[in-house]
């Protein structure tokens, strides 16, 4: 009697996954998210994508190639809200759009922003980390620019989207005691947003 023939193992269907670098991508951000970039490994990495444990390594080298990888697509997702968010034409709710913007994003990307700024563990010359930020560092400085034209000629752009970005990351960094509460005592994200964009553009007026 011949032998039967196997059936193919979720392992092996895993790596005729059109794209098993986003699939790893995914696993290793939703890890991230859950315990943090101290919590990580390539192992678990590929448990959660179904994968041989010797995948992401065959993909990205090491611990420090995935999250980079996924350090450069949280900047590709914050690059492209921001680009969208620039459309608006008016400065001042166009500097609006873009914080409100920013943390949404960082919001629904837990694990990206948990890494995006940990260099010690990320490859910093990465060609595609460095352009994905640059991007959206460079939406931000368009979008001070444009308030510069629009209220002060002599404001300075640098520290401004500094101070924006600044802000706005912070703001992300609270959000867990801000968001979903809607009681008298404490407000929204979105009403905190636009609150400190107020206070920004009141700083940026000229005196």
């Amino acid at each position: 009697m011949g032998k039967q023939a196997e059936t193919p193992t979720n392992n092996a269907k895993a790596y005729h996954h059109r794209n098993l670098p986003a699939t790893l991508r995914a696993a290793a951000a939703e890890l991230v998210g859950e315990r943090g970039p101290a919590g990580f490994s390539l192992r678990e990495v590929a448990r959660r994508a179904g994968v041989s444990h010797a995948a992401p390594a065959h993909h990205f080298g090491d611990t420090r190639g995935l999250l980079t990888s996924v350090a450069a697509e949280g900047f590709e997702r914050l690059a492209a809200a921001l680009t969208a968010a620039s459309e608006e034409p008016d400065p001042v709710q166009r500097l609006r759009d873009c914080g409100r913007a920013y943390v949404t994003t960082a919001l629904e990307s837990p694990g990206h922003f948990a890494v995006i700024f940990q260099h010690d563990l990320l490859n910093e010359d990465d060609p595609e980390l460095a352009h994905h930020g640059t991007v959206a560092m460079m939406r931000l400085v368009e979008a001070v620019e444009a308030l510069r034209d629009d209220i002060n000629p002599d404001l300075d752009v640098d520290n401004a989207a500094t101070m924006c970005w600044a802000t706005m990351q912070g703001l992300v960094a609270l959000a867990p005691t801000i968001d979903h509460i809607t009681n008298d005592q404490r407000p929204t994200i979105d009403v905190v947003i636009d609150g400190l964009c107020t206070l920004m553009l009141d700083g940026f007026r000229p005196r």
